[in-house]
């Protein structure tokens, strides 16, 4: 029987086409199976390297990039969770350390106190035991608002008038000043700067900041507002270095000075205030600690 001409042409076009079918077939499960083998290299090893194929199909180019992004955002977290995981493990150290301090102090005193007769000596033992439990709730109180603030999200903002928050600031640690017998310098222009914030989160960054200077204060400090909103609290500190300046922000850094501190006023402060879109620094110079922070003004703001 004879085969027409031209359906032999056919039969052979179509054989051509399954054995190119069949060949971009073998190339994508080629290509499938290196992004596999890679896939699970890169999750099992600690690397930064990507997926790479042999395959120039735009298809199987796409896949790889895609899965390139997810492990560069899971090269990340991994990173920052180890990072985290180390801190978590430092902080538990010196939260063990704190807390185990005062408490054997006060258990201690609890002892003298039983053995104690006269009122005089009991009076004092029990003024001991409640400073020290004073500094066990003053740690636990940071610790609490911590967490708090590093779960929750600040969104109630309202419009507020930076010279009026940071004046009822001062006037909440009039006493402290008089305690510690210092006298601070204060400058507040007239003109009024109006930054759209979190009106909780703003008073607990001022707080935090005047209670640094007064932490660390030779007995002076300095509390400057500029007129474009730039506030700086600046005191002498003799004591602290180049070096523990720059910590100051770090989570749980305490500078051992003999005074009792958590070491979560500032990393507070500072995380509150990138926040809401602020910057805040610390700079030391001459024997002179100076905290530097500033509210841009938002699309809010000009509007």
């Amino acid at each position: 029987m004879h085969i027409p001409y031209g359906l032999e042409i056919l039969c052979g076009v179509l054989f051509f086409i399954c054995l190119l079918l069949l060949w971009k077939i073998y190339l994508l499960h080629r290509a499938a199976e290196e992004i596999h083998r890679e896939f699970e290299q890169k999750l099992s090893q600690d690397t930064n390297t990507l997926i790479a194929i042999s395959s120039r199909d735009p298809s199987m180019r796409r896949l790889a990039a895609g899965i390139n992004r997810q492990l560069c955002l899971l090269n990340r977290e991994r990173h920052q969770y180890q990072q985290g995981d180390r801190e978590l493990k430092e902080a538990v150290t010196n939260i063990s350390h704190d807390l185990r301090t005062p408490l054997t102090a006060i258990s201690g005193y609890l002892d003298l106190l039983e053995q104690e007769v006269p009122a005089e000596k009991a009076a004092q033992y029990l003024k001991m035991v409640r400073n020290r439990t004073n500094a066990l709730g003053e740690l636990t109180e940071e610790l609490f608002h911590y967490s708090v603030i590093t779960s929750v999200e600040e969104s109630e903002k309202e419009w507020l008038v930076l010279n009026s928050v940071l004046e009822e600031s001062l006037a909440a640690y009039y006493g402290a000043f008089l305690q510690q017998g210092i006298t601070p310098d204060i400058s507040i222009p007239e003109e009024k700067a109006e930054r759209y914030l979190n009106r909780s989160a703003l008073m607990r960054i001022l707080g935090n900041l005047i209670s640094n200077g007064l932490k660390y204060s030779d007995g002076d400090l300095s509390v400057v507002m500029q007129t474009d909103g730039t506030l700086i609290f600046s005191n002498q500190a003799r004591t602290l270095s180049p070096v523990q300046a720059g910590r100051l922000f770090d989570r749980f850094y305490t500078v051992e000075m003999g005074r009792p501190s958590t070491g979560l006023g500032l990393a507070i402060a500072k995380q509150l205030c990138e926040r809401m879109g602020g910057q805040i620094r610390a700079d030391y110079r001459d024997g002179r600690l100076s905290v530097t922070l500033f509210f841009p003004p938002s699309p809010q703001d000009t509007a």
